[in-house]
């Protein structure tokens, strides 16, 4: 490495660390804040994710204006708009374009608009101004594809004069592919399909391909999303390596069972209810009533009983635990089925072991029969008791609006109910609040717990509108004004207005996002080959699940598996996808082999970024330049950055050297790993 590059190194690593330092405290709690105090935090539940649970009451405690009006510090589990801040004041000025639209009038806008414009004005905020179409293009693509835009979509949607082309563009990413690639691995971790769980639950290769080709299948078919829902909740069948949807109920399956598959049944439901209500929750309240638990975090929770519980896992009491056929002999190879047995007992209260406190009768009730929690709903005598279940769930407007605000996280870096498996369905009415005093601050209820109630359920009224339509809720978020605000903010951004959304909050690219961008933006693509059943990939977001890469072309076994589980994609079961930065991150980007191979014309194939730019002629070095940069960053470079670049590759004897400096150097500026 030359000296002007090893100082490049330096000053990019101070830049990337400055960047990124923000990241680093996230989950951090301070033991002196208020209103992170859980009681009863020995409970199991409240292990691996006790963090969670308290950083969202102390977020929650924080937007209602409770820790400033104590004198307390702003503390270090909040720090997003910190985050925002950090990182675009490391952006460099983007290209002005065009911004094709204005602000909007909120009375003649869209359900989102017309809401979050209210709320904005309401709280006397000025929102950001509307991103240039440089910043739109970059940033939908990404977001609706996972994929950085090509050079050539970047120049012809900026000169572009169509006032509708924002629409149009969005409609073209929404019948791509690549849309059906990203939303693929999206439901992939959503439904945590993996081949091997840390309870044990093994679905193999040939299950976790099954599964994904069911997702896949049906985002391509425009299946509806509660057709969708019922079929995975519902799904009975003889082989999960042949038909994908039984999967999800066999990743329900837990070590260590007591007989009769109770474990199973309360697993399953939490799954149900955490993907298709938002309300995780359940999982404590199947180990013992909320009171005395849930005081602090969750109002519904506080109220509700175990025995309430079990009669929403008694759903699950007529499927028993799924069979298992042998595979060739082989007894540590099997394929799964998934049936249903009216003949069995309603949930029996009659277990002393297992992964829950003991279940054991109440007074005269022994086996407690299926029970909608939220609507008193009960099956018919002789309805299928999951098909009862799957009914009672997607005819719920919970339903939809824990749809839509998992889909708004997505999009907006933050839930209006976040974080959002956490629903309390005590607070969502803004027509009747609680008048409950809220332990945070007893002198008040307890707030609503959306931030902005009206939007979250007028959005999910649009769902339901459009049949469940997952294409049109991305399209009306993307079409949104809300969406299109800028991260840039001109004057001084106050955290409390983040759940405003008057902003749009920056996120750190996915691992598969970052390792396309790299791929496509050189022109060399690897293939990945996982076997037999993985098969042959070009993109890492078309890999089925985050386990078995293997035999790359850029090193031994396993280093590209390295360089993406540096950007912390988890592993869909207990390491979740996370937005942290860290210094290996930075030194991936500084000298992997995955990156540095790209940035070398010894290395480069024939079509590489990398030799159509040293084909040039030195009389186009500018040109050269504007290539780099739009082909990575999706702009042209400032006047600042092209007077550097061209200093450098205007010697002749170096410019091929200074041309794989400047393509690493892009790699390694803080707008590449993130979406703005």
């Amino acid at each position: 490495m030359s000296g002007e590059q090893i100082g490049m190194t330096r000053k990019l690593t101070i830049a990337i660390l400055v960047g990124i330092s923000g990241f680093a405290v996230v989950g951090v709690l301070r033991s002196d804040d208020a209103a992170s105090v859980v009681q009863h935090a020995e409970c199991s539940f409240f292990g691996a994710d006790h963090d969670k649970y308290v950083n969202a009451a102390t977020r929650e405690a924080l937007r209602q204006g409770v820790i400033q009006s104590r004198g307390m510090q702003h503390p270090a589990a909040y720090p997003a708009s910190t985050l925002t801040d950090a990182v675009v004041a490391g952006l460099p000025p983007v290209p002005p374009g065009t911004r094709t639209g204005s602000i909007v009038d909120p009375a003649t806008s869209s359900t989102i608009d017309r809401y979050i414009f209210q709320a904005i004005a309401a709280a006397n905020v000025t929102p950001a101004p509307l991103t240039t179409d440089y910043e739109f293009v970059r940033r939908v693509t990404l977001d609706l594809t996972g994929r950085i835009p090509t050079a050539s979509q970047v120049t012809n949607f900026v000169s572009d004069s169509s006032p509708d082309k924002r629409s149009k563009y969005i409609d073209s990413l929404l019948s791509s592919s690549q849309w059906v690639d990203k939303w693929t691995q999206y439901f992939g971790d959503f439904f945590q399909n993996n081949s091997t769980n840390a309870q044990g639950t093994r679905r193999f290769q040939d299950g976790v391909v099954a599964f994904n080709k069911y997702i896949r299948d049906s985002l391509s078919s425009g299946k509806p999303y509660d057709q969708l829902a019922r079929e995975v909740i519902t799904a009975t069948g003889s082989n999960s390596y042949t038909q994908g949807e039984l999967n999800y109920i066999v990743g329900g399956v837990v070590s260590g069972n007591p007989p009769g598959g109770a474990d199973n049944w309360d697993q399953e439901t939490v799954d149900i209810a955490t993907n298709f209500l938002g309300i995780s929750n359940l999982n404590c309240l199947l180990c013992h009533s909320g009171h005395g638990h849930l005081d602090s975090l969750n109002l519904w929770g506080a109220q509700t009983s175990r025995e309430q519980a079990w009669g929403m896992a008694s759903f699950m009491s007529h499927t028993p635990q799924p069979g298992r056929t042998i595979v060739n002999g082989n007894n540590n190879i099997y394929y799964w089925s998934v049936n249903d047995n009216p003949r069995m007992p309603d949930y029996p209260l009659n277990t002393t072991t297992g992964n829950r406190p003991a279940r054991q009768p109440i007074g005269t009730l022994k086996n407690v029969p299926p029970q909608y929690l939220f609507t008193g709903q009960s099956p018919a005598s002789g309805t299928n008791y999951r098909a009862a279940f799957a009914q009672y769930i997607t005819s719920d407007f919970q339903f939809a609006r824990a749809a839509v605000n998992y889909m708004w996280a997505q999009f907006f870096g933050m839930g209006i109910v976040d974080p959002p498996d956490q629903f309390d369905p005590a607070r969502l009415d803004p027509d009747n609040p609680p008048d409950v005093p809220w332990p945070a601050d007893p002198t008040q209820p307890w707030p609503l717990q959306p931030s902005n109630p009206q939007l979250l359920n007028g959005l999910a009224q649009d769902f339901i509108d459009s049949k469940y339509d997952l294409k049109a809720l991305m399209r009306e978020i993307a079409n949104s004004k809300t969406y299109q605000l800028s991260s840039r903010y001109d004057g001084t951004w106050n955290p409390s207005w983040e759940t405003l959304f008057a902003r749009k909050m920056v996120r750190r690219l996915w691992s598969e996002e970052i390792h396309d961008a790299i791929t496509q933006s050189s022109g060399m693509m690897p293939t990945y080959n996982m076997g037999a059943v993985f098969g042959t990939v070009n993109w890492a977001m078309q890999l089925p699940e985050p386990a078995g890469l293997n035999g790359t072309p850029d090193g031994n076994n396993g280093a590209i598996n390295n360089f993406l589980n540096a950007f912390l994609r988890g592993n869909r079961d207990d390491q979740t996808r996370r937005q942290d930065g860290s210094i290996s991150q930075a030194l991936d980007l500084l000298n992997d082999p995955f990156v540095m191979n790209r940035v070398q014309l010894a290395r480069a194939t024939k079509t590489s970024l990398l030799a159509n730019v040293q084909a040039m002629p030195a009389a186009q070095n500018d040109q050269a330049v504007n290539a780099l940069f739009l082909s990575v960053l999706g702009r042209y470079p400032t006047s600042t950055e092209m007077s550097a670049a061209m200093g450098h590759i205007g010697n002749a004897s170096t410019r091929n050297v200074e041309l794989e400096n400047l393509l690493w150097s892009l790699y390694n500026k803080v707008d590449f790993i993130f979406n703005y």
